[in-house]
């Protein structure tokens, strides 16, 4: 008999990762009036908690760590969300409908969210995992890396990218010496356009940092217990830490050993529902479809974890939604804020307002005349009147909005950087 999509009465949903996806995706399943047994499970032993903050104000100090999370302590229990932390799964049964945890327990399920997200890529020189080499994904890498910062006084960052460039900023403000070394020809190269990488590297040379591109790391030198140095194809860089950001990897591994489809992620259609009827995916860790560029897709990004966790979450409860929103996502860097929509790949035209040297100034994306992406500093009305334009396109309709039960307030983060 082939399988439903119907699930039965009350049934017992699972999700596996209890992040910013995973966190929505239960919330929303008890506004859409679930009343069956919700399973969090999560591998850290903290709460729910936001991420954004890690590489800004949390660690500057800014952000006290009660400020995190997402919800206030016996949230949970009260809306009957059984979270469990310090959880490993070990494997998938899909055949059982049933996930098997490190412990030896075994979890059934009737639907299955797999909100496993992304894990930060590896350095592959020796010595990579010494101490005084971090890399920043979740609250006790940020934690360990604001202590060593506190005493740190040479710091380099490997990689270019949005977290090694706000860890750079908040690092400099902090009195550091800090060094930005980037194997590619620019920064933010994956994600924008020249004249914005342009405009952020001098940014961060006017404030300190030395931004350095086109250089190999080679590897690492201890001078006994501690790190001395980076070694590079352009010679030493002192360094007494280092923090590592040189993209992520989806963890799709559970995924992939219980037989569903991956290819850099799994692989889910728009209702965010995987190979196998009942188990669906959202965040980081999926490779979906997107309307804005016809093509599928794999983002790292808060928004699109919050987005496809709400359509997840509909489509187990036995509703109906398609996940078609306009990415978007925003950095914070010194007193800069940087708000990009769309993606610029494919344009064949640029349209620029405001000013650069006023540090006010956004770039459209054009495609045959319309409008398929915006990168904005410190230009918010800009930026969201792109949003509109684009999403205002017929393929691009809004993600339902559930109407929150009582006792439950929305759970979509501000957009304002923290």
């Amino acid at each position: 008999m082939p399988p439903t999509n119907r699930p039965p009465a009350d049934p017992t949903l699972l999700i596996i990762g209890a992040g910013q996806a995973g966190s929505q995706a239960a919330i929303t399943l008890r506004e859409q009036g679930h009343q069956g047994p919700i399973v969090l499970l999560g591998k850290e032993a903290h709460p729910p908690y936001m991420r954004p903050p890690l590489s800004k104000k949390f660690l500057s100090g800014e952000l006290e760590q009660a400020r995190l999370f997402f919800r206030p302590p016996g949230f949970h229990a009260e809306h009957r969300i059984d979270l469990q932390g310090n959880v490993e799964v070990a494997s998938i049964d899909r055949q059982a409908s049933s996930v098997i945890l490190k412990d030896g327990r075994r979890l059934h399920y009737d639907r299955l969210l797999l909100a496993t997200g992304s894990r930060p890529r590896q350095l592959a020189q020796p010595g990579a995992d010494h101490a005084d080499v971090l890399y920043l994904r979740g609250l006790d890498d940020a934690i360990r890396l604001r202590q060593q910062i506190g005493r740190a006084r040479h710091m380099v960052i490997i990689g270019g990218g949005y977290i090694g460039l706000e860890v750079a900023a908040t690092a400099a403000q902090a009195g550091l010496q800090v060094t930005v070394l980037e194997r590619a020809g620019r920064l933010l190269e994956r994600v924008t356009t020249a004249i914005v990488s342009s405009y952020v590297e001098q940014v961060h040379r006017d404030h300190g940092v030395d931004v350095r591109c086109n250089v190999q790391v080679s590897g690492l030198l201890f001078d006994g217990p501690r790190l001395r140095a980076v070694q590079t194809d352009q010679g030493e860089v002192s360094a007494d830490l280092l923090l590592v950001g040189i993209g992520g990897l989806p963890n799709d591994d559970l995924a992939r050993a219980a037989g569903l489809t991956c290819d850099d992620g799994i692989c889910v259609d728009a209702a965010c529902r995987t190979s196998d009827p009942v188990i669906f995916a959202a965040g980081d860790c999926t490779r979906h479809p997107n309307a804005l560029c016809g093509r599928m897709l794999r983002l790292e990004s808060v928004q699109n974890a919050v987005d496809q966790a709400s359509v997840a979450a509909v489509n187990m409860a036995g509703g109906q939604a398609i996940y078609s929103r306009v990415p978007w996502f925003w950095s914070q860097q010194y007193d800069l804020k940087m708000q990009s929509a769309g993606l610029s790949d494919g344009h064949d035209r640029i349209v620029e307002c405001g000013d650069r040297s006023s540090h006010r100034f956004a770039l459209k994306y054009l495609r045959d005349g319309q409008l398929i992406g915006i990168d904005a500093i410190n230009m918010p009305a800009e930026y969201l009147a792109a949003r509109k334009t684009m999403a205002a396109r017929g393929e691009l309709a809004s993600v339902p909005q559930p109407c929150p039960a009582p006792g439950l307030a929305a759970t979509q983060p501000s957009p304002t950087p923290l």
